[in-house]
């Protein structure tokens, strides 16, 4: 089943819209974060996903009530990923019928 749209990789809300608002750069946020500014830079690009370690990290940082929920990011990366992975062609699978 293919998506209706293509959804932003989480690391695009985080680049656009998180460290503006908090006016950091990638290597602050990383120091806060606890994490490598190589790593950081990595998501922020699309390159690498948001992890359930990271997603906790973004919770502590941002807190709850600042839409840092551990669950929104990792819910935003599984839509970004299925979606990714819908538009690929791959062989066709046989459903299990009668099971």
């Amino acid at each position: 089943m293919t998506r209706m749209y293509n959804p932003p990789h989480p690391g695009e809300t985080l680049r656009e819209d998180v460290l503006p608002a908090l006016e950091l750069t990638v290597s602050e946020a990383a120091r806060q974060l606890g994490i490598s500014r190589v790593q950081l830079s990595r998501v922020l690009h699309g390159r690498a996903s948001i992890t359930p370690d990271l997603a906790l990290r973004l919770e502590a940082w941002l807190t709850p009530e600042q839409g840092g929920r551990a669950e929104l990011w990792l819910g935003q990366q599984m839509e970004y990923d299925l979606y990714q992975a819908a538009r690929k062609r791959r062989p066709n699978v046989l459903p299990i019928h009668g099971a």
